[in-house]
């Protein structure tokens, strides 16, 4: 795999930095498992893999900082203005999704 260049970097994380502001600011009466059970992946997991990659360049970050470097505030505080209770439809639809999710 080639090692992106300065100029693809800069456009990866401008897209990155859109993508927060869509999902933070522009959308955050969509829930998070709602995006499990639509595109299989949530806010929760833009916050692991922002502490993965940062932890691949050798910069330790707890699973809070990382979580406020998503949703640009700390996640109980995310959680009280904008996280709702999940339905039972929305349990029983991600409970179908995870059942046919390929084990890793």
């Amino acid at each position: 795999m080639n090692t992106p260049d300065s100029d693809t970097t800069a456009i990866e994380a401008a897209v990155f930095r859109r993508l927060l502001v869509h999902l933070m600011r522009d959308r955050p009466d969509v829930q998070n498992i709602e995006l499990m059970i639509l595109a299989g992946f949530c806010r929760n997991c833009l916050s692991d893999w922002y502490r993965e990659a940062a932890e691949a360049q050798g910069r330790a970050l707890t699973r809070d900082d990382a979580r406020e470097a998503v949703y640009g505030m700390p996640f109980a505080q995310w959680k009280d203005l904008h996280q709702t209770q999940a339905t039972p439809e929305q349990l029983a639809a991600f409970a179908s999704v995870q059942q046919h999710q390929p084990k890793g």
